[in-house]
Order: structure tokens, then sequence, then C-alpha cells
């Protein structure tokens, strides 16, 4: 089942983002056959991070909200808010997506 997770970072926590990034795409990597999609949240400017969407294959909720409780955003305090919430897809992408870097 796909879970949506919509995690907008704290106010103050730029540097902190930019500290922890490493570790966040190494724990992302380990998932990297279930992501659906991933990204960062950002200003209207698309430079200013705000956040992360994530869309990923979790066999239950259970499961979704121990993958994120291990998170290294999550782990290092950086999000002010969280949501996660199951997700059908149902519409075939066709835009908005680029081939992740080598």
């Amino acid at each position: 089942m796909l879970f949506a997770f919509h995690l907008v970072d704290r106010a103050d926590a730029g540097d902190l983002r930019a500290r922890v990034r490493p570790e966040h795409k190494a724990y992302l990597a380990q998932a990297a056959d279930r992501i659906a999609f991933a990204g960062p949240l950002t200003g209207d400017d698309g430079q200013a991070m705000l956040g992360s969407l994530l869309v990923i294959d979790f066999a239950d909720r259970a499961a979704a909200l121990a993958w994120l409780s291990r998170e290294p955003f999550t782990v290092a305090g950086l999000y002010g808010q969280t949501q996660v919430h199951a997700f059908q897809n149902l519409w075939p992408q066709r835009t908005g997506f680029v081939a992740p870097p080598n």
C-alpha cells in the first residue's frame, strides 16, 4: 500500500536540513525500489526548502510510521509538521518527473 508523507520543516531548520541531508538520502536509497516519488517541498522560487513529499510502498501504516520514526530528518527534529496518509495512485504520470542523478 502506498503512503504519502507530507513533512514540513520547522522554521529554523535550513542549516539542520543541509547537515543531515546525506544521511536522509542514504536512508531513502535503502527504500529506492519502493519509492513512487520523493522530493523537497519548495517555496515558489523553487529554491527555498520547506519540507519533503514522499510516496512509498509499505505493507501497512505501522510499517510506514516505523520507517518515518527512523528517518534521519525525523530523528534530527527537522520537521515541524508531519502527516501520513494512505494513497492510491490513479493517474499516469506524464510531467514533473526528472531522472535521478547518477
